[in-house]
């Protein structure tokens, strides 16, 4: 079967093409909110004066809302302060009783920690706002065309409406379209600024085979990247006889599969809103020399120790969130319910330290090639590819279009499959398919 009849079938079910065509057309209503500017703001003059902040983290955190920061757009904070007070709300989760409570409180408990995380990001999204307006007066004063006061209690307001509106728009998605919506809104801004780098660094490179060796190394970086994001360890599992009446169940040999980066591109994401805290901080006092100094290194992410605490932080993060998507004791208890056991394991509590230490032997090296692929636009940068090529060479925006792109695949396969057409990708092996990333 061709692509071009998989496109049919998509089309056909009329579901899968109306969730299709509404994320679609909520991700067009994000791209053009970033074009619009801030109240009080010279496009032209701010354009000007924010040329060559590519190789800053300011020059990446504008790569995430899609250009967005640059040209200082209602959307200028995109969706990070939302990420951010969800990190904040899990790590509470892990140490505080209330909020483990909420989290055993099922339906109602998501209800209670999804309002504590909105609020959440109002808070921090002021925050950022009032950051984000006195650095834009710190660094491009001729691009403001009003009072600073009142250009920044407008900024905050916008661009707190903005980071809610955004949100709101995210949630919709998952809720009525196809894909998670906070996920597919940070690609849509990464892939929005892929095309001009990419011109970029074939129009400043003389030599056509460099840039050939270079999208070579690209491609095997993203095979490698697909590679560990699919890569699972199976754990057979038996299931003994039982009769009911004449027909007898069980008998059979099933796996458990666990993947080798079981929390997706969520440690990645993580890891970088909390890489943005020192910057923000450094934002509130522009002109302070002590804090200046103290929070330079976060500025730089071609810097070494930038990359040095980016690779840890993720190496962290892949752990933490490994723990919370996966329960060893829950998996132990469901196969003991259902009469299963691993071979050569005994039920109960030697079957939950067993799975324990499967996924804490395949979690290490995957969060190490998680952690180097983050820091991978560092290394290229300095082998003189163009730092705004270099951040797709690896880093959080291939992991996250990697990463992104086959949790919505994945998504469609299931739609396709459960009306009886072939997947997607018939010839592939895209293996758990029907599970979220």
């Amino acid at each position: 079967m061709s692509l071009i009849d998989n496109f049919r079938n998509i089309l056909k079910i009329e579901d899968l093409r109306n969730r299709i065509f509404y994320t679609i057309g909520i991700l067009m209503v994000y791209r053009m909110g970033s074009y619009i500017t801030l109240p009080g703001v010279d496009a032209s003059a701010l354009l000007a004066s924010t040329a060559g902040a590519n190789n800053s983290l300011l020059g990446l955190f504008d790569m995430f809302v899609g250009g967005a920061f640059s040209r200082a757009g209602v959307f200028a904070l995109g969706i990070m302060p939302y990420i951010t007070a969800s990190i904040i709300i899990q790590l509470m989760g892990a140490v505080v009783p209330y909020f483990q409570k909420l989290q055993r409180e099922g339906e109602e408990g998501r209800r209670k920690i999804t309002r504590l995380t909105r609020y959440g990001t109002v808070g921090i999204t002021a925050l950022q706002a009032i950051a984000f307006s006195i650095n834009l007066i710190a660094t491009s004063p001729q691009a403001i065309v009003i009072g600073q006061l009142g250009f920044t209690i407008s900024s905050v307001i916008v661009l707190t409406a903005g980071t809610v509106f955004v949100m709101w728009l995210g949630e919709r998605i998952t809720d009525r379209g196809i894909g998670n919506g906070i996920s597919l809104i940070i690609m849509i801004g990464i892939i929005a600024v892929l095309p001009a780098n990419l011109i970029n660094e074939v129009t400043t490179k003389a030599n056509a085979i460099i840039v050939f060796i270079e999208i070579a190394v690209l491609v095997l970086i993203i095979a490698a990247v697909v590679l560990l994001t699919q890569g699972t360890r199976k754990i057979p599992v038996q299931y003994a006889k039982r009769v009911v009446g004449r027909k007898v169940y069980g008998g059979t040999t099933q796996y458990l599969p666990l993947r080798v980066n079981a929390a997706g591109v969520m440690p990645i994401i993580f890891a970088q809103s909390i890489m943005f805290i020192p910057s923000t901080i450094g934002s509130f006092f522009p002109e302070n020399e002590t804090i200046q100094l103290l929070t330079s290194w976060s500025v730089d992410y071609s810097g070494l120790l930038y990359s040095i605490v980016f690779f840890l932080i993720c190496v962290f993060f892949t752990f933490f969130y490994t723990a919370i998507a996966i329960n060893p004791k829950e998996m132990a208890d469901t196969m003991k319910r259902q009469g299963g056991f691993i071979p050569g394991v005994r039920p109960g509590k030697s079957t939950v330290e067993f799975i324990d230490n499967i996924l804490t032997k395949i979690t290490l090296p995957g969060s190490l090639f998680l952690s180097f692929v983050a820091i991978l636009p560092a290394i290229v940068i300095n082998f003189g590819v163009t730092p705004g090529f270099a951040l797709f060479y690896g880093g959080t925006s291939l992991l996250i279009i990697v990463g992104v792109a086959l949790d919505t695949l994945q998504q469609i396969e299931s739609h396709l499959m459960m009306r009886h057409y072939d997947g997607f990708m018939k010839t592939g092996k895209i293996k758990g398919r029907s599970r979220r990333m």
